[in-house]
């Protein structure tokens, strides 16, 4: 039996919608702009910045990061409370579809732990975010000082 053209055509759009399922599912949200500020001081902290694109058409939660350059890394929110700035951990960061959030300081933000060796400006370091999901996004940070 000879194909159809109808069945060609049929036959291509199923591929090309079961391509087009794979590559959404594939989706993965961006770290851009990705920075750490110094310490002033040896210090065992710092904190790191960027901004989370989510380009898919879901939205995607970070629940935890990583960075082999140090012993610990966490999400944190900084917040005004009664006239005073409170830090608190941040256990589930939501990005919505086809939006991003933006780590900032004052605000959202890294606190990295216990650097692993002395990081001086210009340094990148790799650092993870692990979305709910079980995946994880990579990010490139810059040590520098903030941009005015």
């Amino acid at each position: 039996m000879k194909p159809t053209n109808a069945c060609r055509l049929a036959l291509a759009l199923g591929l090309t919608g079961a391509a087009f399922a794979a590559a959404a599912d594939e989706c993965l949200p961006k770290v851009e702009q990705g920075w750490v500020r110094p310490p002033p001081v040896a210090m065992p902290m710092m904190a790191g910045f960027a901004r989370i694109e989510n380009p898919c058409a879901t939205p995607v939660a970070v629940v935890s990061a990583s960075s082999l350059s140090f012993a610990d890394v966490s999400i944190h929110e900084t917040r005004e409370i009664d006239g005073v700035n409170r830090m608190r951990e941040v256990e589930r960061l939501e990005v919505a579809a086809g939006g991003s959030v933006e780590l900032k300081p004052g605000g959202l933000h890294l606190m990295l732990y216990r650097p692993q060796a002395a990081l001086k400006e210009g340094d990148k370091l790799a650092i993870a975010l692990k979305l709910a999901d079980g995946r994880e996004v990579a990010g490139e940070f810059e040590v520098r000082k903030p941009r005015p």
